[in-house]
């Protein structure tokens, strides 16, 4: 009876316990659940956050290799622009040159030719000369009216003669003498004679013998603005020679004596050229920038703006 009692006494206290009991489990396991919610939904938050990084990561490496091949196609681009500019300058540089070379060579020929037709005007009064004394010869030869020779005066006049009427006498006429190819001679200016001889020998490539010539004319005739032919074309020869300090001040000489030679512009240009040549890179370009402003149509001034490209060098210098 007393096991039975107790026995109802502990079920009863089960009985009324078992709610006590219940509820704090019961709310711990809707806490644990809630709470393992949260913590999965946080982890799916997180893996979708992860997600959407690495798409957006590889998106911007994507973006980046775009850009990066894009600013390689550029600089590839850049590059090919550069190269083909560069060789449109030296292109242009070449042909500035070729037709500079030209200029001067048709210049050169063109004296060769005045020389040539001073020759053949010179060749022509001789021949004038020997005709007229030939002509005044014939007629003193001419019998007179009464059949005898007409009297001859020796020696005969520098003009051709009218022919005299003194006294008669026979016989052979005297002997031609002809006096007028002297006086032709004598009528063409020795500076001219002289320059002509020089260039020819230059022409002919005789360079040695063409210095000394042109030297001579500048000795001889230093105030004649063929004398300022003269030191150009020993400049041109000691340019030649790689005599670059010698030919700057042959070119000097032209500039500063013959300011209105047509060769100025040449000077300018072969003195900046041959500075440059000696290292002097500010004094030839000061040179060359001369040239452009003193005669900017010039031949001779595009090809010292082609030089000065080809240096990097601005036409005009900067503002300070």
């Amino acid at each position: 009876m007393n096991s039975s009692r107790l026995r109802n006494t502990l079920l009863f206290a089960a009985i009324a316990f078992s709610p006590l009991a219940a509820t704090p489990a019961f709310a711990v396991s809707k806490d644990m659940i809630q709470l393992q919610t949260q913590i999965q939904q946080l982890q799916d938050a997180i893996a979708r956050l992860q997600q959407t990084q690495d798409e957006n990561m590889g998106l911007i490496k994507n973006l980046v290799q775009q850009n990066s091949d894009s600013v390689n196609r550029m600089t590839a681009t850049v590059d090919s622009v550069q190269k083909q500019l560069a060789g449109q300058q030296n292109a242009e540089g070449t042909k500035v040159d070729q037709i500079s070379g030209q200029v001067q060579s048709l210049n050169d020929t063109l004296d060769e030719i005045k020389a040539r037709m001073a020759r053949l005007e010179k060749l022509m009064q001789d021949i004038q000369g020997q005709q007229q004394s030939l002509a005044a010869a014939a007629m003193q030869s001419m019998p007179q009216s009464g059949g005898a020779p007409a009297a001859q005066s020796a020696p005969i006049p520098e003009i051709a003669p009218q022919p005299t009427v003194d006294q008669p006498r026979k016989g052979k006429p005297a002997p031609i003498v002809q006096q007028a190819p002297p006086l032709a001679a004598a009528a063409a200016a020795p500076v001219e004679d002289l320059y002509k001889a020089a260039l020819s020998d230059y022409m002919a490539a005789k360079y040695a013998l063409a210095y000394s010539e042109f030297g001579d004319v500048a000795k001889s005739y230093p105030d004649n603005n063929l004398a300022g032919n003269a030191h150009y074309y020993m400049g041109e020869i000691d340019y030649r020679g790689a005599k670059y300090a010698v030919a700057a001040k042959d070119y000097d000489q032209v500039i500063e004596q013959f300011p209105d030679n047509n060769k100025v512009p040449a000077s300018h240009l072969h003195k900046g050229q041959a500075l440059i040549a000696l290292k002097q890179n500010e004094a030839g370009i000061r040179e060359l920038r001369s040239l452009i402003q003193r005669f900017p149509n010039s031949p001779e001034a595009m090809q010292a703006r082609s030089k000065l490209s080809g240096m990097g060098v601005p036409v005009k210098p900067r503002a300070q």
